[in-house]
């Protein structure tokens, strides 16, 4: 028997499953509906499939979750009772936080009002203790006074308490202690060290980021406990069971227990990491990830075949302060909802559906119109043959959907409706994308769109022509592309000490010893999770800035350092702060802010096949022919199934593709071509003598 992978990346609507079967290398995927109570039931009949096949849940060597149990916890606010310790004299730090208003259309809108704090002024404790900016003590820790202060918060009943005392990345002791006097004086109370989480320069992103991780521990510990009992009592019992985390690698069950804060974007990295490969597969070098799934719209940039990376980011507005892929997410998925205002205006979102009740034609008790709703009206989606056939779409309930709710308050027929309801959720992924891009100085015409999630495909094609991109591609897997990615993640630790100096002062072998004690710290966790030193690999980089800046910018750093090493990152500094500006300024001082290691524990790779072609003609794969609706004109449009389109088919559009796990929808006026890994190529220009 062989020894099997399994995947899961958990959503809003549905939950992706990927079964790898190490021995034969064949790929097996599963969409079953997500249970947003509990979500370990929906992956333990994920579980189950693989096991009414005859597997051994002993033969499962590797499972690998993405999780978006400590998202939705902190987008909701459902997170438990925090407290907070901060140094005597400093408790307005989190209240002050930047001083300023966001950038983007927070600038423009009257009535913006920065998200509620985590933790509330009456939770807040000050510690008396005081450590310089050069990590002298200049005040000892008041331990007595702490204990009351404790006991404060004790009584206020909060189950996790976030510690963050000033210049602790420098002096630790004094966080040590406090977690050792709440142990004692409150032994159920999860505790978050700055020191821990985050040990970096600038107070206020440090606070905010530890403030998450103590309101998050606690929810997503126990879901983890949950799910690892559950595979236990099924017979999963292998060590290697991890969590996706927000920098495209994975952890394990402990060591994400600990850190809640590195999961928040735990969904979206794995499509990211799944993306990466298929630049290597198919030779395109820039794309646009579109991830499209049943309450959401993640999208990122890839350039030269590497994924942007951010050091700080925001979750609806509050500052997480560590890597992270660049993702930027808007409320629009297959569940997002529309409306009528009480102005008689169109609304669309940002309110789902979800997995429960779902969009009308689900048949699970939704009456309001959803984007899938909409999908089933133009004709996108096939009634029948929806995830295969194991679940039927009501259309006359779409359709009443969109008349009580839309229709008829517009004076619209139903398709009318449909069409401006997909419009305007396409402007608003339009704008997602424009985001990361456009707007950061990126042209769209070198870069395709690479869709994904159950809703992607069907969205994909319109928006890339409307942005005028060179084309979109279709992996596979579409569906489950975030659960693939999960397959072919490394684990991976992030480590980092802030210690500031002038880069023209410090020596190659001072550096080379900051970098040398984090080190060894990665490589004590790497060892304690079961990789060997050959299975490692050591990622280093300096933070650097121009003396006095606010900014700093992270430049890798070779490995060995040589005696002109420091010299040559000077030089990289210089470019690349030209590059991201527009200038440099080749006479000033560089500052030395931050080193930051990264160690990798490398997962045996996952080679995804070529395929042969096997000559079947285009007609072979034709499954029906259906009315669909383009831009106000019907169609008579041909629907082929996936999984019999031939490697170099080409074929125009209007073309609709099913398959189970998602719908590809081609327009009019563009033209598809399946490659030797079956990816579909999308482009806008017809190719003379398409099959049709």
């Amino acid at each position: 028997m062989g020894r099997y992978r399994l995947t899961v990346d958990t959503g809003g609507t549905f939950s992706d499953f990927v079964y790898l079967d190490e021995s034969t290398g064949e790929v097996t995927i599963a969409k079953l509906p997500s249970t947003p109570d509990d979500p370990s039931r929906a992956i333990l009949s994920g579980v189950q499939v693989l096991l009414d096949k005859g597997i051994a849940p002993s033969d499962i060597a590797y499972f690998c979750h993405g999780t978006t149990v400590g998202t939705n916890a902190l987008l909701e606010g459902k997170g438990v009772r925090t407290g907070l310790l901060v140094t005597k004299g400093f408790r307005g730090i989190y209240e002050v936080a930047e001083q300023c208003r966001p950038h983007g259309a927070a600038i423009f809108d009257i009535f913006y009002d920065r998200p509620p704090l985590l933790v509330t002024e009456n939770l807040t404790g000050e510690v008396a203790e005081r450590v310089s900016a050069k990590g002298e003590i200049l005040l000892p820790l008041d331990e007595t006074a702490l204990r009351a202060t404790v006991r404060e918060l004790k009584d206020e009943n909060v189950a996790a308490i976030a510690v963050c005392l000033l210049f602790s990345f420098l002096r630790p002791e004094h966080e040590e202690r406090a977690r050792a006097i709440i142990a004692e004086e409150m032994p159920d109370c999860a505790v978050s060290l700055s020191s821990d989480v985050v040990p970096q320069i600038r107070e206020y992103y440090r606070l905010s980021t530890t403030v998450i991780n103590a309101y998050l521990e606690p929810i997503l510990a126990r879901y983890i406990g949950n799910l690892e009992n559950r595979l236990s009592q099924a017979g999963v019992i292998t060590p290697q069971k991890y969590i996706m985390q927000s920098n495209g690698g994975m952890a394990t069950f402990a060591a994400s227990a600990k850190k809640a804060v590195a999961t928040v974007l735990s969904g979206p990295a794995g499509g990211i990491t799944a993306s990466v490969q298929t630049c290597r597969t198919t030779g395109i070098a820039n794309l646009i990830t579109f991830d499209m799934g049943g309450t959401s719209c993640d999208v990122a940039l890839i350039k030269d075949g590497e994924a942007a990376v951010q050091n700080r980011g925001k979750i609806e507005g509050r500052d997480i302060s560590l890597p992270m892929i660049d993702i930027n997410t808007v409320s629009a998925g297959g569940g997002t909802v529309a409306r009528v205002d009480r102005f008689g205006q169109l609304e669309v979102g940002p309110e789902s559906a979800g997995a429960v009740p779902g969009p009308a034609c689900y048949g699970r008790g939704g009456t309001e119109p959803a984007i899938t709703d909409c999908n089933v009206v133009l004709g996108y989606l096939s009634p029948d043959n929806f995830l295969g056939g194991k679940m039927r779409l009501d259309t006359d309930a779409s359709r009443r959907a969109i008349e009580t709710n839309v229709s008829e308050k517009l004076k619209l027929s139903a398709e009318d409706a449909a069409e401006g309801i997909v419009r305007i959720i396409n402007v608003k992924m339009q704008e997602a994308i424009k985001a990361i891009s456009t707007m950061r100085g990126h042209d769209l015409r070198d870069f395709q769109l690479l869709a994904f999630g159950g809703a992607g495909p069907l969205h994909a094609c319109a928006i890339a022509a409307e942005l005028g991109m060179a084309g979109v591609v279709v992996p596979l897997y579409p569906g489950v592309y975030s659960a693939m990615g999960l397959l072919m993640s490394d684990v991976k630790h992030d480590y980092i000490r802030s210690k500031m100096a002038a880069l023209a002062n410090v020596k190659a072998e001072d550096v080379a010893g900051v970098f040398r004690e984090l080190e060894s710290h990665a490589a004590r966790d790497l060892r304690d999770e079961g990789f060997e030193a050959s299975q490692t690999l050591i990622e280093r980089a300096l933070d650097l800035r121009y003396a006095g800046q606010g900014y700093e910018i992270t430049i890798p750093c070779d490995w060995p350092l040589q005696g002109d090493s420091l010299k040559t990152l000077r030089a990289r500094f210089d470019e690349m702060h030209k590059q991201m500006f527009g200038h440099t300024a080749p006479g000033e001082p560089v500052e030395i802010v931050s080193y930051r290691l990264r160690g990798v524990g490398r997962v045996p790779p996952v080679a995804l096949p070529k395929h042969e072609r096997k000559g079947l003609p285009l007609s072979a794969a034709l499954r029906e022919t259906r009315k669909a609706r383009f831009n106000g004109v019907t169609h008579d449009c041909p629907v082929y199934q996936r999984e019999r389109l031939d490697v170099g088919i080409t074929f125009a559009g209007p073309a609709i593709v099913d398959q189970l796990d998602a719908t590809t929808v081609i327009p009019p006026g563009q033209t598809a071509r399946v490659d030797e890994f079956k990816n579909i190529l999308i482009s806008s220009t017809r190719t003379e003598g398409a099959q049709s």
